[in-house]
């Protein structure tokens, strides 16, 4: 199952010419998630990878520049005749906030189902759950894990065959759990293999909440919204330095740390450079990239820069043919 993560905003607090507010979309087979959906997300969405039809969005915290988006989009689902359901979840508050914004996107046709979740409510999909995590910010704000379920073990079909078991429905047989031909599944089934896990902190000042939701995870999207000179101001307005969040992603040992949610004062080389020093494995996408997770004995998370169509180049149309005198 492939699982990605689109960095459709990473800006904080206001847009930059080179990065778009909050807005994280979630691929994983044929679902999609959006976290946060900024001022500006589906003109985002629609320039880059397209405006699909979302299965949730889940909203990390009410200050504007992380929902301000989401009353248009929910109207232009409507004027795209969508028929497919859509929930939108958020911190205690999401509700009321949505409801005082009907005049704007009305009561879609496709039915729309408002959530406001307490922390640890598990939204439960076929094989994963989303958790809402209680991060440390001006106001009532959630973190989000996504947590795949176990998987079995690796079934050893050579093994299998060698002491006795047919090939074809009686493999089948076993990785189901039943005893074939005196073989026991624990025989040649090995132990179950843990699903990928992927913390997504939204606005946050350095929390131990976020250190045990992401232990080992694959993947932590940490904001770092200051560098560690202005740790002062991080403090007082609830969010973390690069090199605060890089400790975080230590402390968790997870396999790789992004960046996001960063102030316009920086470039990005710099958050990076800081939190390297603490946190080797630490990237800061740019708007439009990805990281791919593959399944963990497949290789590591991988951050792929987002490289534009090439445009073609425009055709003159010929002259016309000038008339015989």
């Amino acid at each position: 199952m492939d699982l990605s993560l689109f960095f459709a905003g990473t800006a904080g607090s206001v847009p930059s010419a080179r990065r778009g507010l909050p807005a994280l979309l979630i691929r994983r087979g044929s679902e999609r998630i959006l976290i946060d959906c900024g001022e500006g997300t589906q003109r985002q969405l629609v320039r880059s990878v397209g405006l699909a039809d979302l299965t949730d969005i889940f909203l990390t915290h009410l200050h504007a520049d992380h929902w301000l988006g989401l009353p248009g989009m929910l109207k232009s689902f409507e004027l795209r005749d969508r028929e497919k359901p859509l929930t939108v979840h958020g911190p205690p508050g999401t509700s009321a906030l949505l409801e005082r914004m009907r005049p704007v996107y009305g009561r879609p046709r496709y039915g729309l189902t408002i959530r406001d979740l307490e922390p640890g409510e598990a939204v439960r999909r076929d094989d994963f759950e989303i958790v809402p995590i209680s991060v440390r910010h001006r106001t009532s704000a959630f973190g989000y894990a996504l947590v795949e379920d176990a998987r079995p073990g690796r079934f050893d079909a050579e093994l299998a065959e060698r002491l006795g078991v047919t090939p074809g429905p009686d493999f089948g047989r076993l990785q189901r759990g039943e005893v074939v031909d005196g073989v026991a599944p624990e025989q040649v089934i090995g132990a179950t293999r843990p699903g990928r896990r992927v913390v997504i902190t939204g606005d946050t000042a350095p929390t131990d909440a976020v250190v045990v939701a992401a232990h080992r995870a694959d993947l932590l999207v940490h904001e770092a919204t200051f560098a560690h000179e202005d740790a002062d101001r991080a403090a007082v307005t609830g969010h973390s330095t690069a090199r605060q969040a890089a400790q975080v992603a230590a402390d968790a040992e997870v396999r790789l740390l992004a960046l996001t949610h960063l102030s316009s004062r920086y470039t990005g080389h710099e958050i990076r450079d800081e939190a390297r020093a603490v946190f080797p494995a630490t990237e800061v996408p740019r708007d439009f990239d990805t990281i791919e997770i593959p399944l963990p004995e497949r290789g590591a998370p991988q951050l792929i820069h987002w490289e534009p169509p090439q445009r073609q180049p425009q055709r003159r149309p010929p002259a016309p043919l000038e008339s015989p005198a």
